[in-house]
């Protein structure tokens, strides 16, 4: 079984969350900024680094809110083959610089800020629930 390691953001202003939009070509979807972790790189500069390339913003982390693990059946594996675990870490974090921006040419297309009350209704991968209840930011339904 292969393992992809990830590290994800939460960031919020007031009531609104900054999201990404994955651009897979057969599930799209919002998504938590962040993604994959370089071989030897350290989780908290995977986040920093992940969240400049799909939003344009600059981050400091708050702390880890928590790590969530995921096995994906190689029927829904969208590259390679056999199962895959995801292991995730997620992070609290604040923007100290940058400009919104979208990412050209990665994972993700669009990055936009969504009031949480919103969210529900978004067509949205299930780390975002995971990040928002770690986060302790669950919207009402």
């Amino acid at each position: 079984m292969d393992i992809r390691v990830a590290a994800y953001a939460v960031i919020t202003d007031g009531d609104r969350i900054l999201l990404a939009h994955w651009n897979s070509p057969t599930r799209p979807a919002w998504t938590m900024p962040g993604g994959g972790i370089y071989p030897g790189e350290d989780p908290k500069d995977a986040a920093v680094r992940e969240v400049f390339e799909e939003t344009g913003f600059h981050v400091e982390l708050d702390g880890i809110l928590g790590t969530d693990s995921q096995v994906i059946a190689a029927k829904d594996r969208l590259h390679g083959e056999g199962p895959i675990q995801a292991l995730r870490i997620l992070y609290r974090a604040h923007i100290v610089g940058g400009d919104l921006r979208n990412e050209e040419d990665g994972s993700t297309d669009e990055a936009a800020w969504f009031p949480l009350s919103d969210v529900p209704a978004l067509t949205r991968v299930g780390l975002v629930d995971t990040a928002l209840r770690m986060a302790g930011l669950l919207p009402q339904a």
